[in-house]
């Protein structure tokens, strides 16, 4: 019997477009879209299917749209299996998170949309009431001497690692300058690449702790369950399935690490073996070839073709 997780991308995999052939062949997708653009009062579904790219970029529209694209792949994968694909564990990258967390059961539609566009509003006040920030993604060199570089580079100001995505990419994030100086120090180190990243400010760093701060009231008095399934949760790629971890954790992955290299071994040391990416692109798919061994398979859901492919994999090898 194979072991499934829903994965769920975050930042960075969204374009315009995404979403529409969901929206067109499955009422269940619809029914997302109609129910974003009701509770959060803007058209969700207008800026996903038409952009422009430059308002989809802007982190307050971006968060809420890949959330829906993600829940309506989901809901859609959910019509077509007849609920028959089941995962054992969800995780998602940062945003992507609360997408897994509505797989899982512990928020229902309403207070994961809300939720998200709070966490989206708050870390954009964040961005403009701090210190610029920045962020970079570094390939090829290994943790120890980014770890160093970063240590160098902090007498130029806040730098810390962002996200760990695979073993031969990890993001650094902070204050601009120390994030340039680091930049430099990398590429002396022996860097294969350091790609400044197109962003509005340095996330998952200190600079996000006010948004954490007011994010922590705001979970506070949202309605949370336990998870039905586990989810792997960002800030310390544990297994997490109790409502009260989840109020804990959700503020704290604004401001910490993304640890998804850690979390997606810590899935195949668990057995998994069938990863389902829901929503926009196949950046996650990307990110798994690198971590995961030959055998292990991702299949993807982001549009009516991909999500009949899937289950016809999924049929032919009897999940």
């Amino acid at each position: 019997m194979r072991k499934i997780a829903f994965i769920f991308p975050g930042q960075g995999a969204q374009s315009t477009g995404m979403g529409l052939s969901l929206f067109e062949n499955f009422e269940s997708a619809k029914a997302v879209f109609n129910k974003a653009d009701s509770v959060l009062k803007k058209s969700v579904s207008k800026l996903c299917f038409e952009g422009p790219d430059e308002a989809l970029k802007q982190t307050v529209n971006t968060q809420s749209c890949l959330l829906t694209v993600s829940i309506a792949a989901l809901e859609a994968l959910k019509e077509i299996s007849k609920g028959e694909i089941k995962a054992d564990y969800a995780l998602g990258h940062s945003l992507g998170e609360y997408s897994a967390m509505y797989a899982a059961g512990v928020m229902d539609l309403d207070n994961i949309l809300l939720a998200i566009q709070k966490r989206a509003d708050l870390m954009q006040e964040a961005c403009e009431n701090s210190k610029p920030g920045a962020m970079s993604a570094i390939l090829g060199l290994d943790e120890t001497k980014i770890k160093e570089c970063l240590a160098a580079a902090s007498s130029k100001g806040l730098v810390s690692i962002a996200n760990y995505n695979e073993p031969n990419q990890i993001v650094i994030t902070g204050e601009a300058d120390a994030v340039n100086y680091a930049n430099e120090l990398l590429k002396e180190a022996g860097a294969k690449r350091v790609v400044p990243l197109a962003v509005s400010g340095g996330f998952h760093s200190k600079l996000m702790q006010s948004a954490s701060d007011k994010f922590k009231d705001f979970v506070t008095a949202l309605q949370i369950n336990d998870a039905k399934i586990p989810v792997i949760t960002n800030v310390d790629a544990k297994l997490t399935t109790k409502a009260e971890d989840f109020k804990t954790k959700m503020p704290e992955q604004i401001s910490s690490s993304v640890y998804w290299t850690q979390s997606i071994k810590s899935l195949l040391e668990l057995g998994v073996d069938t990863f389902i990416e829901l929503g926009n692109g196949k950046v996650l798919s990307g990110l798994n070839r690198k971590i995961c061994p030959p055998e292990v398979k991702t299949y993807n859901v982001f549009d009516k073709e991909s999500l009949e492919a899937t289950i016809e994999a999924l049929n032919a090898i009897n999940v």
